[in-house]
């Protein structure tokens, strides 16, 4: 008999922190820090309302924030996660640089975000 995969997130997961940097020719730049709540269904992310970036060009952060959604949902969902996903994604943080901070950049950190997000359940799932 094989059991139905758990819902993730199981229960809230806050202050998960990513810091992504490299530096070379093609430097890559993106800070998040997001909390994970429990859903009804699916996948939703949302910007928290007290949120400030200092970031330069502004107009910029509503496409780096989509692109940290799509690597967090991604992520989410690959199988080898073995999860349902019902969460309720907002970011709480952020922080970029003029010179390496762009959509790649932070959809790399959202995939990092998730996978840190899964790791600090999967001892609770074990239980």
């Amino acid at each position: 008999m094989t059991s139905a995969p758990r819902r993730f997130p199981p229960y809230p997961i806050r202050g998960v922190r990513v810091l992504h940097q490299k530096q070379n020719c093609a430097p890559q730049f993106a800070e998040i820090e997001v909390d994970f709540e429990p859903a009804e269904e699916g996948f939703v992310f949302e910007v928290a309302r007290d949120l400030t970036v200092d970031s330069e060009p502004a107009d910029a952060l509503p496409r780096f924030f989509a692109a940290a959604a799509l690597g967090i949902e991604e992520q989410l969902r690959l199988p080898e996660h073995g999860v349902v996903l019902a969460a309720r994604v907002v970011l709480r943080g952020a922080r970029t640089d003029p010179f390496g901070s762009h959509e790649r950049a932070f959809k790399i950190a959202g995939h990092l975000a998730a996978r840190q997000a899964v790791a600090r359940t999967e001892g609770a799932a074990d239980a």
